[in-house]
């Protein structure tokens, strides 16, 4: 519980962060973290989050030594103490998510364990060329990689409840070896984040081909939630890959803020979105009934990235809407958060009744 904490603390003052990097007008505190935006967000929100639902998964105490250690990461940051500090504990979480991994592998090895823990290995390796670079752009590629690999081995894990299809393997090995080449390439040359883009872009098209999702968006409720949860993001993804085709994932490019946080924002969020019924639950022993208000801090996330991206399109006259997008990104985290809090407060109320 305490890891959790920790993480929607990262959360919290790293949006705040991200608003200060489109000049809103924000506390001192995110202000002065804009630079550790990225940080904040994968590796002491996600990094912890998935961590911990890692941990439960394997049921071994050294386990949440992981999701401790890269929420104690993103504590040092918001104390403004040494840098170094936050990325050694980055980097330990990491071990421990990758070794954890690696156990699975060794107790089941299929395609979706192996994919869990290449994308553990991909946030170790971003982490190390943070470190090494001492750039966090070096790291981008790779934490995209931890986010959308994971994503996809979870996804793929679900794929054995449907008839087989012989070519949906050799696809989804494909997809994830151009991604990974190009996060490598991305090392030496620009073209790399073209090539991981293409990556990006072949994965959206496999989910959106072989994931249960398009079944189960024909199912009701809480079942139907998840599925539209899932297959908007997969939409996302497709469209953060194909900014990044045109280049949109190079530092400095326009459209960089459109293609990063359309993969982040639209795609990962999304997939939280969808899975925080489930995965909260398991983490913090706590029921969340399904409402059909979940719906709307979902409807409020794509609209208000539809705003930041036509900002972001339309170039430097359109600074104004930029903004204004990212504050309702804000707002729809926080009305997800809120939705999260009232539907734990109602699950409670139900079980004493």
């Amino acid at each position: 519980m305490l890891s959790l904490v920790l993480a929607m603390l990262s959360l919290v003052v790293g949006v705040g962060a991200g608003l200060a990097r489109l000049g809103a007008d924000v506390p001192a505190l995110a202000s002065a973290l804009a630079g550790w935006h990225a940080a904040l967000m994968v590796c002491a929100f996600f990094g912890t989050v998935i961590g911990l639902e890692r941990a439960v998964a394997l049921g071994r105490p050294i386990a949440y030594l992981g999701p401790l250690t890269s929420g104690l990461g993103g504590i040092v940051l918001l104390a403004g103490l040494p840098l170094p500090w936050a990325q050694l504990l980055f980097v330990l979480a990491s071990l421990v998510l990758f070794g954890g991994a690696v156990v699975v592998v060794r107790r089941q090895s299929a395609l979706f364990t192996r994919t869990l823990a290449v994308g553990a290995a991909c946030w170790l390796v971003g982490n190390l060329a943070w470190v090494a670079s001492g750039m966090i752009q070096s790291a981008i590629p790779w934490w995209l990689s931890f986010l959308v690999v994971t994503i996809a081995g979870e996804r793929l894990e679900l794929t054995r409840f449907l008839p087989v299809r012989r070519e949906a393997a050799p696809l989804f090995r494909v997809a994830a070896v151009t991604t990974l080449g190009g996060a490598v390439a991305a090392w030496f040359s620009p073209l790399g984040l073209v090539l991981f883009a293409a990556g990006l872009f072949a994965l959206s098209l496999w989910l959106l081909r072989y994931d249960i999702a398009r079944h189960n968006a024909r199912q009701r409720d809480l079942v139907r939630y998840i599925a539209l949860c899932l297959l908007s993001g997969y939409a996302w993804l497709a469209a953060g890959a194909v900014i990044g085709l045109a280049g949109g994932f190079t530092p400095g490019h326009t459209l960089r803020d459109a293609g990063l946080h359309a993969v982040t924002l639209g795609f990962v969020f999304a997939m939280v979105f969808g899975h925080a019924p489930i995965i909260f639950p398991a983490i913090a022993r706590v029921r969340i009934p399904y409402h059909p208000v979940f719906y709307l801090p979902l409807v409020l996330l794509h609209l208000s990235l539809a705003v930041r991206t036509a900002g972001a399109l339309a170039g430097g006259d359109a600074a104004p809407l930029l903004r204004i997008g990212g504050l309702a990104n804000a707002a729809a985290l926080l009305v997800f958060i809120l939705t999260m809090v009232v539907s734990v407060l109602r699950g409670r109320r139900a079980s004493r009744g």
